[in-house]
């Protein structure tokens, strides 16, 4: 069986080596090349790829945003996050949206390889770093971890928002921002908005800068 896969990365020196890795593959076709977040989300309704290699940071819309939307149309989109970002911020986002997988940049050829095959029988791919935080997560191991929302409310305090662009944003009260903000400073032992950014990227939970 042949697995038919749609790359999707801004730049193209990066696609051009994903195409000529694949090619070197016999059951490994790419059947399409996307540019933009938008442009992915078109051509994954039109060719309907068996699997999906999805960039976190893409123009228009980004990655996350695009895999919601390709799943949106088809539940059953494989879709594999190819990247260099591994925060817990894009790592949450990015499987809350619905990607099947979770691999950065550097990962192997063969483990590639190994990865897609096993996403388009529907099983999930995930490098071994990542695997290790999705599973401690899953186990609760950590009770200091901030929860998913909380990672995005603190990320979007790192973008400058105030609490009332946040609430907008994510659709929820100024007070619930608030309280969100105070848990956050509880967990990482911290005092205000500034210390609560510096330790989580320190930490790797959120990204600063774009």
């Amino acid at each position: 069986m042949t697995v038919r896969v749609l790359i999707a990365d801004d730049h193209p020196v990066v696609r051009d080596g994903i195409r000529a890795m694949l090619g070197t593959q016999d059951d490994l076709e790419v059947v399409g090349e996307a540019v933009s977040g938008a442009d992915a989300v078109r051509l994954a309704r039109d060719l309907r790829p068996d699997v999906t290699l999805m960039d976190l940071q893409l123009p228009e819309i980004d990655g996350a945003t695009a895999i919601s939307r390709i799943r949106e149309h088809d539940p059953g989109a494989k879709v594999i996050v190819l990247t260099t970002y591994d925060t817990d911020g894009d790592i949450s986002r990015a499987i809350d949206a619905g990607a099947i997988g979770y691999l950065l940049k550097d990962t192997g050829r063969e483990r590639l390889f190994d990865a897609i095959r096993a996403a388009a029988r529907g099983e999930s791919a995930l490098s071994p770093a990542i695997a290790t935080r999705v599973l401690s997560w899953a186990r609760a191991d950590a009770p200091d971890a901030l929860s998913g929302r909380e990672v995005e409310v603190l990320g979007a305090v790192a973008q400058g928002m105030s609490n009332k662009a946040i609430a907008a944003h994510l659709c929820i009260s100024e007070a619930t921002v608030k309280t969100h903000l105070l848990h956050i400073f509880a967990k990482l032992g911290v005092d205000d908005r500034t210390a609560a950014v510096t330790v989580a990227a320190s930490r790797g939970i959120i990204r600063l800068g774009g």
